[in-house]
């Protein structure tokens, strides 16, 4: 055992692996025995699978040694987990039969402590596929997440959204692209991720501290944007997506292409999003909430015997509108181009993604390479017109071992570092000065399997920041250098009881930081239309969350309810003050001690023998609090969440169809935070069906969403439009189109 522990803490081990592995088999329906063609199978961990030919016969060969979960999904079907050990020369055969879907089965995730299914795991971990991405009634990405329990976005409009879990944002909340941290300056909810779906194939979600894996930022939570999977060897294959929304006159569509050449993988994406000013409930236009993106997205790399080698970069240009005041005096026509008060953005992101396997032993070591210029244009009759430009240049690092000791125990060591530095051109406002910031980390988890029936996963995490910011002048004052140094040790401890064949239960306690960031720090000017004041003396913010959790999934339901307690020792949070300056109100970043508490419920219920009808509901809860006396700002109201389906799995032409209608009620929030206004209640339905349909040889997919059917005129609590007064989107009918194609490569 202490020979394995040594090896373990090696990232190199010299082995022999020249593995020739495969794994083939024969996919046929489960009740009339027939050949299924066209099944996905996917080893997630190594973005790699096949399809079933029309015999319903598949092969995947050329894979390294290892343990891998193998999904086989099919539409209409239940999706099937296998796991495969291999072990050199290893020639498997998997003879599956699907079963027609009922319950959404397991899902392989990706973003927790260890890749495995859902029901492995000791968090829970929330996914929405890329039907419901299409499906979504706004066209930004994060109002996606809103149909996950206690999941939230804070909105500036259709166009600029941040997310919310479970009552934390901005700073607290993690966004991960491909596994990759996003460093955009998230810091604030005017400042929207640069993300768009094209190219996804889902989103997973944490609710609660992940800091222990993905470092400080994570102490409420993580997004992580998944990209498609690599063609099917010998094919080259590729997809059209065009999306049209009435309320904002707008367009979104991408189009793309891949390939894989014998383990040679490549893509390439390309989109576009362009919006005008939407239409609040009442008819009128909201002034100066329009906005244009353009993105393009490539890849390359192998995917060989030994692991996965791929390089990602990623282009995106955004132009967003700001409703602020004095947008509102400039802009009196409805329009699609941004000419005054707008954010200019620009993101650069270089990823290299690598996966080695060694027998028992994986290494993952992942880069990236982030470049971000951020530019406030004003009004260009009052020059100056640029008023802010500022690049934030950022390269991380991951690297993570992972060692299977036996088949009970596995566990990882890891560390992870970042360096960053910000810099301000000629424009006059500097939201933050320049600086510079380094961290490093070390982490180590251990998965036990005590039985079948429990897993428990303990962790542990040392980390250390440097934020130095040389000498620079504030309104005219001088400013002398600022050091800042902070260290942190984060743990967790997850545990999974199987409590019957349909009953799971979850328990988990973990505590988490997040150190000030720069702005935090610093800032002492106009950002938008607040001056925001920041604030030297910052602490380290620390949080004990523990989270309770039970799942119970029948054939025909599933029921899933978790609560939590997170406490927060010197939270950090940007309140309003009753000073002024030059009319604009003051801001200043704060520390208290505080709680989060509350917890979410849903069912679904698929009754039998009503095949073809669906019911969900779920509800969330969730009550910020500062110790001292008061509430937190930018809490979400609690709400409830109602789905009726129905399906029909083949009719003529046409499968997989569905219509359902969605109902979401969201409670008064009647406990503001001091300097925020009580929130009405407001019920919104929508209206959604889709199907595919047979165009050629391909399957088209079609979906037509009516988001807020009955057009009401309302205002979220979590709408900083509010402050203008405007409300927020009405009716919005979208139509969205997928199409793919392909091209079989006749040498393979």
């Amino acid at each position: 055992m202490k020979a394995k522990i040594f090896l373990f803490f090696m990232l190199f081990l010299f082995v022999k692996v020249n593995a020739q592995n495969s794994i083939s088999g024969i996919v046929t329906d489960a009740q009339s025995r027939t050949s299924l063609p066209g099944v996905n199978i996917v080893i997630t961990e190594l973005s790699t699978g096949a399809v079933s030919n029309n015999q319903g016969h598949y092969i995947v060969n050329n894979l390294p040694n290892g343990e891998f979960l193998v999904s086989y999904s099919f539409v209409g079907y239940e999706t099937i987990n296998k796991e495969v050990n291999l072990t050199g020369n290893t020639h498997i055969k998997l003879n599956i039969a699907l079963s027609p879907k009922v319950i959404e089965g397991q899902e392989v995730v990706v973003t927790g402590s260890f890749t495995g299914t859902q029901h492995e795991n000791t968090v829970q971990i929330n996914a929405v596929n890329e039907q419901s991405l299409n499906q979504v009634g706004t066209p930004s990405v994060m109002a996606a997440l809103a149909q996950i329990p206690n999941v939230d976005v804070i909105s500036k409009g259709p166009g600029v959204m941040t997310p919310v879990i479970r009552g934390l944002s901005l700073s607290n909340i993690l966004v991960l692209n491909n596994g990759i941290p996003m460093e955009n300056f998230q810091f604030s909810e005017d400042h929207p991720y640069m993300i768009d779906a094209s190219g996804l194939s889902r989103i997973e979600v944490i609710k609660g501290p992940a800091s222990l894996m993905y470092g400080s930022g994570a102490v409420g939570g993580v997004i992580n944007l998944i990209a498609e999977p690599v063609a099917e060897k010998g094919t080259i294959v590729g997809s059209a997506n065009l999306r049209y929304y009435s309320n904002t006159v707008g367009t979104n569509s991408d189009i793309g292409i891949k390939g894989n050449e014998n383990g040679f993988v490549w893509g390439a994406r390309v989109a576009m999003n362009s919006q005008k000013d939407y239409l609040q409930g009442n008819g009128q236009f909201a002034p100066n909430t329009r906005f244009n993106t353009q993105s393009a997205k490539m890849n390359v790399g192998f995917i060989k015997k030994l692991g996965t080698f791929r390089l990602f970069y990623n282009y995106d240009r955004d132009k967003f509108g700001m409703a602020v005041p004095p947008a509102l005096a400039l802009v009196t026509e409805r329009g699609r181009e941004n000419n005054v008060w707008y954010q200019n953005l620009t993101n650069h992101l270089l990823i290299s993604k690598n996966k080695i396997f060694l027998g028992n032993f994986k290494l993952d070591a992942d880069f990236s390479y982030q470049n971000n210029n951020r530019r406030l244009e004003g009004d260009p009759n009052n020059p100056p017109f640029e008023l802010v430009n500022m690049t934030l240049q950022t390269f991380t690092y991951r690297m993570k071992g992972v060692y299977n000791f036996n088949e009970k125990f596995k566990a990882f060591l890891g560390i992870q570092g970042l360096s960053q530095t910000n810099k301000n051109y000629q424009a006059p406002q500097h939201i933050i000065p320049d600086a510079s910031q380094n961290d490093f980390s070390v982490f180590s988890m251990g998965r036990y399997h005590w039985n079948t029936n429990i897993v428990t996963e303990a962790g542990v995490r040392f980390d250390h920041r440097n934020i130095f910011i040389p000498a620079y002048t504030s309104n005219g004052n001088p400013v002398p250098d600022m050091t800042r140094n902070y260290n942190n040790v984060s743990a967790s401890l997850g545990t999974n009881f199987q409590l019957s064949e349909n009953l799971l239960l979850r328990l988990n306690l973990a505590s988490a930081f997040r150190s000030p960031n720069i702005a935090e720090l610093t800032q002492n000017g106009l950002h938008g239309d607040q001056y925001q004041r920041g604030n030297a003396d910052l602490k380290n913010q620390q949080n004990t969350e523990a989270d309770l959790g039970l799942h119970y999934h029948s054939r025909h339901a599933t029921f899933e309810i978790s609560a939590f307690y997170n406490h927060i020792n010197n939270y950090i949070y940007l309140s309003p003050t009753n000073n002024y300056t030059n009319g604009n109100r003051i801001y200043q970043y704060m520390q208290t001690p505080s709680e989060l508490y509350g917890g979410e419920a849903g069912i679904h219920i698929h009754p039998h023998p009503l095949d073809w009808l669906h019911f969900s509901a779920n509800y969330s809860y969730v009550i910020g609090k500062i110790i001292s006396g008061g509430y937190l700002p930018l809490i979400p109201a609690n709400k409830l969440h109602f789905e009726l389906m129905v399906t029909k799995n083949k009719w003529h032409q046409f499968r997989d169809g569905f219509i359902k209608v969605q109902t979401d009620y969201a409670f008064g929030q009647n406990h503001p935070s001091e300097f925020e206004s009580v929130s009405k209640s407001y019920t919104l339905v929508n209206l959604i069906a889709g199907t595919q349909m047979k165009w050629g040889s391909q399957w088209v997919s079609l979906d037509v969403t009516a988001s807020n059917l009955f057009n009401v005129n309302y205002m979220s609590h979590l709408s900083t439009l509010q402050e203008v007064g405007l409300y927020n989107i009405g009716r919005n009918i979208t139509v969205s189109l997928h199409i793919p194609f392909g091209i079989v490569n006749p040498k393979q």
